[in-house]
């Protein structure tokens, strides 16, 4: 849903949603046109160049015996959470449960604080599109480079049926490692319903996905399914929680129930100001969602909805 360019107006609010900046080369830039990067809009299911008959994606796709062994952190609803890319220093005196964080520009002293505090460490990163700025971004074959990512300049959608992608993408897993990550946030993992430009349709972004979490799980990492919500009863058993932007603004926040269902936490985005909470929190709290309300920079500041009163 990232860059989706949606404008809502709910009742007598305001609300300007156009998805999330999920993406920042710039940490430290808090305005709210940052090249976070990104479109993986939840509304557009027209599947360009998507088509399913490449076989690329057939391998072992529906077995989640492949996906390892459940690593140690598996949080359940009702687990606090913040989520801050811009705006540094990240504050971690919030007492949440969690935090997510960009995997590469965090500062390796606000990971061990919130360390320190208690909290899991959730590392953000892109797994399905090639970022210019990336320190790793020259060893990606030209051939995997699709589409760009409509308004996010210096990104475009990967081949995810691309050896060299996934070994990239194993490497970027072994980074989170050695920088002291509990889990991690891949993003725009449903590149195959925006045209990314190569043909491997559901199944291979099904195996991808797969290949993700067998590959965390093998590093002792939880993972979260970043949007993808067409793939959910697919994946569900073998991703340990969701990450999911605007769900309320695309009507789809139930499509978000099997994860809730198997005990596993949601972790939701509207991008907004504190009037939104009234038409947002008491949904969110009845399906069970850890919904969170965000400035559109995701910078430090937060409302949470479990924590919010009429």
């Amino acid at each position: 849903m990232r860059g989706a360019g949606v404008f809502a107006i709910l009742s007598a609010v305001l609300w300007i949603g156009p998805g999330c900046p999920c993406e920042c080369d710039d940490a430290d830039d808090d305005s709210a046109d940052d090249d976070t990067g990104g479109d993986d809009s939840g509304d557009d299911d027209s599947g360009d160049d998507d088509s399913g008959d490449d076989d690329s994606g057939d391998d072992d796709s529906g077995d989640d015996d492949t996906t390892g062994d459940p690593p140690p952190w598996q949080p359940s609803p009702g687990t606090s959470w913040q989520i801050q890319f811009t705006g540094l220093p990240i504050d971690t005196t919030l007492g949440v449960d969690a935090y997510d964080v960009d995997l590469f520009d965090t500062p390796d002293g606000t990971l061990a604080d919130i360390r320190a505090a208690g909290a899991a460490v959730i590392c953000y990163f892109s797994a399905g599109s090639w970022e210019e700025w990336r320190d790793d971004a020259d060893q990606f074959p030209e051939e995997a480079i699709g589409n760009p990512l409509e308004g996010w300049p210096g990104e475009a959608w990967l081949d995810v049926t691309d050896p060299t992608v996934r070994t990239i993408m194993a490497a970027r897993l072994d980074h989170a490692v050695v920088r002291g990550c509990d889990a991690v946030d891949p993003d725009n993992v449903d590149g195959y319903t925006n045209g990314p430009g190569f043909g491997f349709g559901y199944a291979g972004q099904l195996d991808y996905n797969l290949f993700l979490a067998q590959e965390a799980h093998a590093r002792g990492l939880s993972i979260g399914l970043k949007n993808d919500l067409d793939q959910i009863d697919d994946l569900v058993a073998a991703y340990d929680f969701a990450v999911n932007e605007e769900c309320f603004v695309y009507d789809e926040c139930e499509l978000l129930q099997p994860f809730i269902d198997s005990g596993k936490a949601v972790f939701s985005i509207e991008y907004g100001n504190e009037p939104l909470a009234e038409h947002v929190c008491p949904e969110a709290n009845a399906l069970d969602l850890d919904t969170l309300i965000k400035h559109l920079n995701l910078d430090a500041w937060r409302l949470s909805c479990r924590d919010w009163t009429p």
